[in-house]
């Protein structure tokens, strides 16, 4: 009798096709079960593993919720959990728990995500904005490195806020966002760029000290006349250090 005739063989070879299907279906629903309880054992969040095994967080997402159903990292997600891939996929109950996942791997200081405070009340550098006004402070998130590039204080005494005006045309122009270094606040050198408060305005400009104690507020822009301020007049609130800028057409 030929053999794809052969009743018996046909349900022998059917009845193991449908077994490895129920091993295959039980695999999947058991990596997403296995791989959640050894990460949450482990105390480490889906962004953290995604780090260590070198996959992004949404398909670490994906591996959790059964959207994956053969993971081609499961090797690496196993090392990451401190088990095996044998247990993942359910071949053993054994999860291996003398096994520790690996220690997090310490991040480069400089690569450190710091916030900077916004200043919603923005200094003005035509008529300016009256301080009184409340202040409601949102964070920026900038890394460390990049605010080294402008000052080495710490994000703490940092704010940005946007300018207002062209009085300071074409240093800083209407709508530029400034950052300010609330940690150096004292005029040693003629002609920085500062933020103050002079009387109860807001604003940024130039500062010149004077031989008589006075100190000469300039503007860039050629069209605004110098003003001076006398003892107590002036309140230095910090440096502008940086002045960023969107391209235009951007």
């Amino acid at each position: 009798m030929c053999p794809l005739m052969d009743t018996q063989s046909t349900r022998k070879s059917i009845a193991q096709w449908y077994s490895f299907l129920g091993r295959c279906c039980r695999v999947a629903e058991l990596i997403p079960e296995r791989l959640a309880e050894r990460r949450q054992a482990a105390g480490i969040s889906q962004a953290e593993l995604a780090r260590r095994v070198g996959i992004g967080q949404s398909s670490a997402n994906r591996l959790e919720s059964g959207g994956t159903r053969n993971p081609r990292q499961i090797v690496e997600i196993a090392r990451a959990l401190g088990t095996t891939p044998e247990y993942l996929t359910g071949e053993t109950d054994d999860p291996a728990p003398g096994v520790a996942p690996p220690p997090p791997v310490p991040q480069d200081e400089d690569d450190e995500i710091v916030e900077v405070k916004e200043l919603d009340l923005a200094f003005g550098m035509g008529g300016g904005s009256y301080l009184d006004l409340p202040v409601k402070p949102k964070a920026r998130k900038f890394t460390r490195d990049w605010l080294r590039l402008f000052t080495q204080s710490p994000p703490n005494r940092l704010f940005i806020a946007r300018g207002i005006g062209d009085s300071m045309s074409p240093t800083i122009m209407n709508a530029d966002i400034v950052i300010i270094d609330t940690a150096d606040n004292r005029v040693r050198m003629a002609d920085q760029i500062w933020a103050i408060a002079y009387g109860e305005t807001g604003m940024i400009k130039r500062l010149r000290p004077m031989p008589d104690g006075a100190v000469k507020i300039l503007s860039d822009n050629g069209n605004v006349p110098p003003e001076t301020a006398y003892d107590g007049e002036i309140h230095v609130v910090g440096k502008v250090v940086a002045v960023v800028r969107r391209m235009a057409g951007a």
